[in-house]
């Protein structure tokens, strides 16, 4: 199975391309799109839109893992990250793809084994995990990949509910 792993933002949006066979991982690609500071917001969006629609033409994956937003303290930064996932949603939406959305604590207990793990623990299981050299860079990559790792961790699991059905960790 080809998983796409998306870290949202609005400046850096982190993409994991993963092979995933039989419990084994290879790591296709990753890296990330980025959009110029002090550029409007509805043209990072487009951007976004569009760079998504070629991820998609060029690695044609059967399934995308995204994260669940979460809202620290900056309520304005969360809102255009918001805005930029929906169109990472709607992209792969009119792709026809299979969309599967995890929180932090989902991609940490399915990648780590410890739902509350440290950011240097996932880099180096990604590492691990990937038979890397070293942890994907920049970090929005690394966690893309993580993503796609959870989603293949996920959807192996007895708590898994079917084809047509997201997955759980419940």
């Amino acid at each position: 199975m080809r998983i796409l792993g998306i870290d949202p933002g609005i400046a850096t949006v982190g993409f994991g391309v993963l092979d995933s066979v039989g419990g084994q991982h290879r790591l296709v690609q990753c890296g990330v799109i980025t959009t110029p500071a002090h550029t409007p917001l509805s043209a990072r969006l487009e951007q976004i839109y569009g760079d998504m629609r070629q991820l998609i033409e060029l690695f044609k994956p059967e399934a995308v893992s995204v994260e669940e937003l979460f809202f620290n303290t900056n309520i304005t930064t969360g809102i255009a990250v918001a805005q930029g996932r929906g169109v990472i949603l709607l992209a792969c939406q009119q792709a026809g793809l299979k969309i599967y959305e995890y929180t932090p604590l989902q991609v940490k207990q399915a990648v780590v084994g410890y739902g509350r793990a440290e950011k240097a623990q996932v880099m180096d299981m990604v590492k691990r995990i990937c038979a890397l050299p070293a942890p994907p860079k920049p970090d929005d990559a690394a966690d893309a990949v993580a993503l796609a790792l959870c989603h293949a961790r996920s959807v192996t699991s007895l708590l898994y509910r079917g084809e047509n059905e997201s997955c759980s960790t419940i």
